[in-house]
């Protein structure tokens, strides 16, 4: 309940901060008399694109820790978190990126990296991912994680989302004045009924449209990341134990501004085409052809 709270709450937070921009830059006034103002529909495609997006990714460290309840261990005198610690930071000097923050949180077997820049990231480990897999397996979900930090997973996966969604808010307020003005002939000044439903049944299309489109840029960068694992452990064995080891198990849920930075999910049936990541058979595949 803490964490759908919290992602109502940042949510909502976020379409207020926007709606307060586009409202004193006058980005929200593209409907004229004269017609569409596309320059002005731009703008507000843009701020209302990039701008939710920029947001959840420049907070996303911190609604991280607070929604797995992860908590961070650098400096911990406890030998597995010892352990833990050595292993991201040797990870990351190889990959040449900053010491990320290294916590643990409560849960079914999974791992995750997050944060807005490379230099200032987390690797966030469950404890049922330490429980049920062997150090070595372990090792290469880390690997696995420290290589999305290194790839710069995150702001380009920010970016993809900013595009697509500035996409889906531009053309369907375009096509819903088209339906109302050209279609239903609506002559009054302002926007008719026609144009509020085409554009609501609009961004609902453009958007499953636009999410699987992301997915699909998500799911090839976990290829990348399971062979930047496989190239800072030095064999490609660990990862792939890795990958079989969690394909037996249950991921579980994780909060959804967090499921495209996880190790694990299980797509299946259409469904799969909204999926962040791979089927394990196919990245275990993938890693098994590499050169």
């Amino acid at each position: 309940m803490k964490r759908i709270v919290l992602f109502l709450v940042t949510n909502l937070a976020v379409m207020l901060v926007l709606g307060i921009v586009v409202n004193v830059l006058g980005l929200n006034r593209f409907l004229t008399a004269n017609g569409l103002n596309l320059t002005g529909l731009l703008g507000f495609s843009l701020v209302m694109g990039f701008g939710g997006a920029f947001i959840s990714l420049l907070i996303s460290k911190p609604m991280a820790k607070w929604t797995t309840g992860a908590q961070v261990i650098n400096g911990s005198s406890d030998p597995t978190h010892a352990w833990l610690v050595a292993t991201v930071e040797r990870f990351a000097g190889k990959a040449g990126v900053a010491m990320p923050e290294v916590a643990i949180y409560e849960g079914p077997p999974n791992a995750f990296a997050t944060g807005a820049f490379k230099n200032s990231a987390l690797v966030a480990v469950s404890t049922g991912l330490l429980e049920s897999m062997t150090r070595e397996e372990v090792e290469a979900v880390i690997g696995h994680e420290v290589a999305h930090i290194a790839n710069g997973d995150m702001v380009t996966m920010t970016l993809i989302q900013g595009v697509m969604n500035t996409f889906v808010v531009f053309l369907s307020r375009v096509i819903g004045y088209v339906v109302d003005k050209v279609l239903l002939r609506n002559q009054n000044d302002g926007p008719g009924i026609g144009y509020y439903v085409t554009t609501i049944v609009m961004d609902l299309l453009l958007g499953v449209v636009a999410a699987i489109i992301v997915a699909w840029f998500s799911r090839q960068r976990e290829f990348r990341a399971d062979a930047g694992a496989a190239e800072l452990m030095g064999r490609r064995q660990p990862m792939i134990n890795a990958l079989a080891r969690l394909g037996g198990l249950d991921p579980g849920e994780m909060p959804k501004s967090m499921q495209a930075m996880g190790i694990s999910a299980r797509p299946s049936g259409l469904m799969a085409l909204f999926s962040s990541h791979p089927p394990m058979e196919e990245r275990i595949a993938r890693l098994q052809q590499a050169g």
